[in-house]
């Protein structure tokens, strides 16, 4: 009892002697508690450099935690005082950020902020500092002259990544069908230490050199970006395998030829994949300065042959990233055959690439289709080439994911030692701050003021930028800041018919986006806006009312112009003056093309022809042009046609044609100049009504009765489809039932088509009868002729009367003039030929494709693309305007959501865009099917 009694006397003497030595110091500071996460056990100093602190005459507050790595009684036998009050301390050091309540103003923090980039998670954490008067200092920016972080847990964060990653990579190859020696590692915050770890990665590695992965996986290549402490750290366990370093230029020919006894690995420097947009060549004093005139060339040189990528880089706003959301859909598309067996009997891989460990877990930075942080709960996500995330399963398309942002925590007492050895010297000369002063009254080392945030208020000079940042990204992301718009996405909607309904209930189904819907006919827009949510109605003539389409278009993020092809120019305009993308569903025209170059500059996209025709025709030509290519074959011929028409069952008049919205674009089309390419000789057919007389049978499907011609100058397409030389033969045409031209010749003849002004026709002038205006666009004067000397004069001109007497234009019916012939024939017919509220539509494209073989075989594809409409009365959609809305609806979601970043006046054209625009306009039911023909 007695040595118990003087044991117990010792330690109140110690305590004792700890309150008697800080009596005096004005040296006071605080280790908080980490509260940012579950799994947070680390501090930012060990009992051992607490005991220096103390020593030095410092006193040290730590708050009573029993998470952390290292006891509470180590550091009361270190000398620091345990104590949930920290108010005492004018220094408060921690790890990650720290909760908006628990701030105390008017003190100095220390920590990870996670402010730098204007995150917009951590912003309310930011404006508190301001507003309660703290001085921040963010480890991230400890920095010695060069830009190198002198302060990090970056070593550790490479030891447990690179620990995990194997973990992982060993899971996703089971799931694949291949057990592998990496099964054999656990996740890093398994094992007690380091060393435990690399015990188990150095097993792993014996049983490789044994020869005991499956060459069905073939050779594994490790890409390390970077050469700091985080790359260095993950290199230091990747190096207890068998292991060969090889140059990024020996790649390519490593990922087809390497041994599966050993693995692979590639650290990539800056030098390596960035290089200036114009010019090439790198400078890295350049680069730092002027990080916007390089691109990367990573998604080209590297990533196709990595099949795991380390990333530990630091990733800054507006430099280039490694690798995009457009780059993730190219290497990320599964191989033709994915998942069948390979030649050895085991499953193939669906693509190269199998996981990526991005250490700097920065969402959408470097890695952009990585838009999350995962957690050491779940550490594991895995993303397929249209970003959609799996974090149950380890099996499917894909790239495996780790990307958890306390990395290091997973091994806390070793990460704790190795932080606290360098804080230390630094943490010495941060004791002496007092955030009631001015920081010119102190005397900072360079690295401690260079890492100051805010100070008295106020963000220092060196970090202002952080208030540019947030306008940029209030504006990227919502250009108003009204109520509930707050966040979303906003569209603009310029034109409300029966095409726009497919188009709004598409983005409608994703709460993220607000649309407003403009139209000349608001009762239009207003049934939009009953019927689908997030919808907002407005009334506007867009040739009348600029100021106000100026305004919609800077406001949205994009807009999708379903106008007529004549007011897209105009459209274009606003939009790139208002930094606004833009989507359209017809062809590019000359007045939209000219804002090429002003489009790029303000980081603008204009993406033309994502319709129908144009569009889903092209979306699917591309496709069978590079698989053919890709399979080493010659685009030899291309005729395509595409057409909406009326149901067979509905096609009962003379047109064999009828209209969902003006009859005036198909009536010009039937006197339009055209040009395509024959079998190596260039044809053209004169405007005026020549394309009439030269219509093409078409017996591609056997229960209908068709026809086509021509469309405009084809022979441009053979370039902008890059079908090179080979190409003997390029016809892009319209297809219509039989009968349609020979019925559009008649009306051609008689003059109906002519676009200039008839005195006939004056909107103020004398009523008019449809015969009184066929007789005398025959020349006749005598108005009361009989009828059947009417129809032989009229045969006469046009050599069957009996399309015009049945389209109901020799009766004496009172016009509604619109100044010209064409435009009241268009308006007649827009009501004589519209659908019924029980009649349906159909879409018909066939595309005939001739394709050499390297062997010398020919074969021809037929691609047919054939859907059905449903009939008003359903209150569904019409086939010309789902064919229509969903894929001008895609390409916009597309473009809001990064998934096209291509900027400029661009169509759709490359795999990155029409891969992605096809899966999804697949999933909605609208598919294709193919005929291969041996010829």
């Amino acid at each position: 009892m007695g040595n118990m009694l003087r044991l117990n006397k010792v330690k109140v003497c110690e305590s004792l002697k700890g309150v008697f030595r800080f009596k005096h110091t004005s040296r006071i500071i605080a280790i908080r508690r980490e509260d940012q996460s579950v799994w947070e056990r680390r501090a930012p100093f060990s009992p051992s450099i607490v005991k220096r602190l103390v020593n030095s005459g410092v006193k040290v507050i730590v708050q009573p935690s029993n998470r952390r790595a290292y006891p509470m009684q180590a550091y009361l036998n270190a000398g620091a005082v345990i104590n949930e009050d920290i108010s005492e301390a004018s220094v408060i050091f921690g790890v990650k950020q720290v909760p908006v309540d628990s701030l105390i103003p008017g003190k100095t923090y220390c920590m990870f902020s996670h402010t730098i980039k204007a995150q917009e998670s951590n912003m309310p954490l930011l404006d508190a500092i301001i507003e309660k008067n703290i001085r921040l200092v963010d480890y991230e920016k400890l920095m010695d002259r060069n830009g190198l972080r002198l302060v990090a847990f970056g070593k550790y964060a490479g030891v447990a990544g690179m620990v995990n990653i194997l973990h992982g990579l060993g899971l996703r190859l089971l799931a694949l069908g291949h057990h592998t020696p990496f099964m054999q590692i656990s996740p890093a915050h398994n094992y007690r230490n380091s060393m435990m770890a690399r015990q188990a990665v150095r097993d792993c590695g014996y049983e490789i050199s044994l020869g005991m992965m499956p060459k069905s996986i073939g050779p594994i290549t490790f890409i390390f970006t970077g050469s700091g402490n985080v790359s260095q750290g993950a290199q230091e366990i990747f190096q207890e395998l068998p292991i060969e370093y090889v140059p990024p230029d020996m790649l390519r020919k490593v990922s087809e030829h390497g041994s599966p006894n050993k693995l692979y690995g590639c650290e990539v420097s800056r030098s390596d994949h960035l290089e200036r947009s114009e010019g090439g060549g790198f400078d890295p004093v350049e680069y730092e300065q002027f990080p916007e005139r390089y691109i990367s060339t990573f998604n080209k040189t590297i990533a196709p042959y990595a099949s795991v990528i380390i990333n530990g880089i630091y990733w800054a706003v507006g430099s280039p990233k490694l690798i995009t959301i457009p780059d993730a859909k190219n290497l990320l598309r599964p191989a033709n055959t994915p998942w069948l067996p390979s030649s050895t009997g085991a499953p193939s891989l669906p693509h190269r690439m199998l996981a990526i460990c991005d250490i700097s877990a920065d969402p959408g930075g470097s890695i952009e289709f990585m838009n999350e942080c995962t957690t050491i709960d779940t550490p594991f996500a895995l993303y397929d080439a249209d970003r959609n995330k799996d974090t149950k399963s380890f099996k499917g398309p894909g790239v495996l994911v780790c990307s958890i942002d306390n990395m290091p925590t997973q091994l806390p007492t070793e990460a704790t030692d190795y932080f606290g050895d360098l804080l230390y010297p630094y943490a010495i000369n941060i004791l002496d701050s007092d955030p009631s002063k001015p920081l010119e009254d102190h005397k900072f080392l360079p690295e401690v003021e260079g890492a100051i945030i805010a100070s008295n208020g106020k963000l220092t000079p060196n970090f202002e930028y952080i208030n540019e940042l947030r306008e940029q990204n209030n504006r990227s992301k919502h250009k108003t800041m009204e109520g509930s718009d707050v966040g979303r996405k906003r569209v603009l909607i310029l034109g409300a018919g029966m095409v726009s309904a497919p188009l709004v209930e598409y983005l409608s189904r994703d709460n993220d986006i607000n649309m407003k819907v403009c139209s000349h006919l608001k009762d239009e827009s207003d049934r939009l806006a009953q019927r689908y949510k997030n919808v907002e109605s407005l009334y506007m003539n867009v040739s009348e009312n600029q100021d106000h389409l100026a305004q919609l278009c800077e406001e949205a993020d994009c807009v999708v112009s379903l106008l007529p092809y004549g007011l897209h120019g105009l459209v274009a305009k606003y939009c790139v003056e208002g930094k606004t993308h833009l989507v359209t569903a017809s062809y590019e025209s000359p007045a939209v093309r000219q804002w090429h170059e002003e489009a790029k500059s303000a980081g603008v996209t204009i993406l033309n022809e994502c319709g129908l025709d144009p569009g889903i025709d092209h979306l699917l030509a591309m496709e069978c042009f590079d698989d053919v290519k890709e399979q080493g074959g010659v685009i030899e011929s291309f005729v395509s046609f595409c057409g909406g028409l009326p149901a067979p069952e509905f096609s009962d008049n003379p047109l064999r044609y009828k209209f969902s919205w003006s009859p005036r674009g198909a009536l010009v089309t039937t006197m339009s100049h055209a040009k395509y390419l024959n079998r190596g000789q260039i044809v053209e057919i004169n405007g005026g009504g020549d394309l009439m007389s030269c219509p093409r049978d078409l017996d591609f499907l056997p229960g209908f009765a068709l026809e086509g011609f021509p469309n405009r100058d084809s022979t441009n397409y053979a370039q902008l489809y890059g079908l090179g030389p080979q190409i003997q033969t390029v016809l892009r045409g319209t297809l219509r039932y039989k009968g349609f031209s020979e019925c559009a010749k008649t009306i051609q003849l008689l003059g109906l088509i002519d676009t200039q002004p008839h005195p006939m026709l004056h909107p103020s002038g004398p009523e008019v009868t449809w015969r009184q205006l066929i007789v005398n666009l025959l020349g006749l004067t005598d108005e009361d002729i009989f009828y059947e000397n009417l129809k032989m004069k009229l045969a006469d001109r046009v050599g069957n009367s009996d399309y015009i007497e049945k389209l109901g234009l020799l009766d004496k019916t009172q016009i509604v003039k619109q100044g010209t012939p064409i435009d009241t024939l268009s308006y007649y017919l827009s009501k004589r030929l519209a659908y019924e509220p029980h009649e349906r539509d159909i879409i018909i494209l066939r595309h005939e494709i001739g394709i050499r073989w390297h062997d010398g075989r020919r074969e021809e594809r037929g691609i047919n693309f054939v859907v059905y409409g449903e009939p008003a009365i359903t209150n569904r959609h019409s086939a010309m305007a789902l064919t229509v809305g969903f894929p001008a609806a895609i390409a916009a979601k597309m473009i809001i959501d990064g998934e096209i970043q291509e900027r400029g006046v661009i169509l759709p054209f490359t795999p990155d865009i029409y891969r992605p625009m096809l899966t999804r306009l697949r999933a909605e039911g609208l598919e294709a099917t193919e005929i291969i023909k041996e010829l």
